[in-house]
């Protein structure tokens, strides 16, 4: 009996990145596209007619932009989208309020040689079609702040004393808003925090904004030679490696461009393995939503090096891949829904201080 291919909605007003997107997935034989669709009053018909697994959809599109489009399915009838955005500042901050959203994920359209540069991310492409065929889709509400959750939380860090533990998160597809839900509830006493989330470049400097904007702690993309501080998050950058170092008494991270590891870059890995050599018993791992084995080998470093590290469970993840494998590795003291992460993390760093 011949395997199911995913079924896959083309929805771009391009004609030529239509015709590019068809050839490139049609390669892959698990993966059949049923047709295309020009704005999206035209794909709304096809969804229904021709019910297909995963929709790729432009950011920007007649008749009703693709962000409004995205609202109404996933209000509607959910099911796994793939944006597809430009790299321009606009883009990132559209495609960043898409994953909001419910988006699976997005991949970046070239702005030159279209043809040659989709035939470059033509692996990309395949690859995160079949991670959003995987992938958990739910209806996505705004999540309310919670003051009697907030107020505990608060209570439990002021029992915090001054340690010099380090706090590492990774974190992949559907990490966006994993990392939001997690991040925007720690109070500004936690201790330094850094932080990988696979994305491109660009998109991080405006993810960072992001999260530093609903957040009570600073949140910046990390520039080489940054300090490491209580009350503050660095994410890696699109495109570089971070890795924690000390000097003396101070902690900060340096940035490079070391081949990918795990096919990405920046990689959890990377920065899981120094913290496990440069804060070992004094750090705490979190791994998140995302698919793939990146952070398995690193998180199971840092747990020889004495770490506490806690894993998503599979019911919140939106891909169950990557806590899964360090799971598996033997890395992870805890296995917990997103929900309960952080009061988990203000619990331990409690219980050593």
């Amino acid at each position: 009996m011949s395997k199911k291919k995913i079924r896959v909605l083309i929805v771009d007003d391009s004609a030529l990145i239509r015709g590019v997107m068809t050839e490139l997935l049609r390669q892959d034989p698990d993966i059949e596209v049923v047709g295309s669709a020009t704005d999206p009053y035209a794909a709304r018909d096809k969804i229904k007619s021709l019910n297909p697994d995963v929709l790729t959809l432009d950011v920007e599109m007649p008749k009703m932009d693709g962000l409004t489009f995205l609202q109404k399915v996933m209000a509607g009838h959910p099911m796994p989208v793939l944006m597809v955005s430009s790299l321009t500042e606009s883009g990132c901050e559209t495609t960043l309020r898409a994953l909001e959203f419910g988006a699976v994920d997005f991949i970046t359209k070239p702005k030159i040689d279209v043809q040659h540069g989709l035939e470059e991310l033509a692996e990309t492409i395949t690859s995160k079609v079949k991670i959003a065929a995987a992938a958990t889709v739910r209806k996505r509400a705004p999540a309310a702040a919670n003051p009697d959750r907030l107020r505990e939380l608060a209570t439990q860090s002021s029992m915090i004393k001054t340690t010099d533990t380090i706090i590492a998160i990774g974190a992949s597809t559907g990490g966006t808003e994993a990392l939001k839900e997690l991040l925007e509830v720690l109070p500004p006493s936690v201790p330094p925090i850094v932080m990988t989330q696979h994305m491109p470049e660009r998109f991080t400097k405006t993810f960072a904004d992001r999260l530093n904007d609903v957040c009570q702690i600073s949140v910046k993309e990390a520039e080489d030679g940054d300090s490491v501080i209580p009350g503050q998050a660095l994410l890696a950058p699109g495109n570089y490696h971070m890795e924690l170092r000390r000097s003396g008494a101070r902690y900060h991270v340096t940035l490079n461009q070391h081949p990918p590891i795990n096919r990405h870059r920046p990689a959890v890995d990377v920065m899981f393995r120094s913290v496990a050599n440069y804060a070992g018993a004094n750090s705490l791992g979190v791994i998140l939503t995302g698919m793939g084995n990146d952070g398995a080998a690193g998180m199971f470093e840092m747990k020889k090096a004495g770490a506490f590290n806690i894993a998503q469970d599979e019911a919140s993840c939106v891909v169950f891949g990557m806590p899964k494998e360090a799971i598996k590795a033997g890395g992870v003291d805890k296995i917990l829904p997103l929900s309960d992460i952080p009061a988990a993390m203000l619990s331990h760093l409690k219980s050593i201080s």
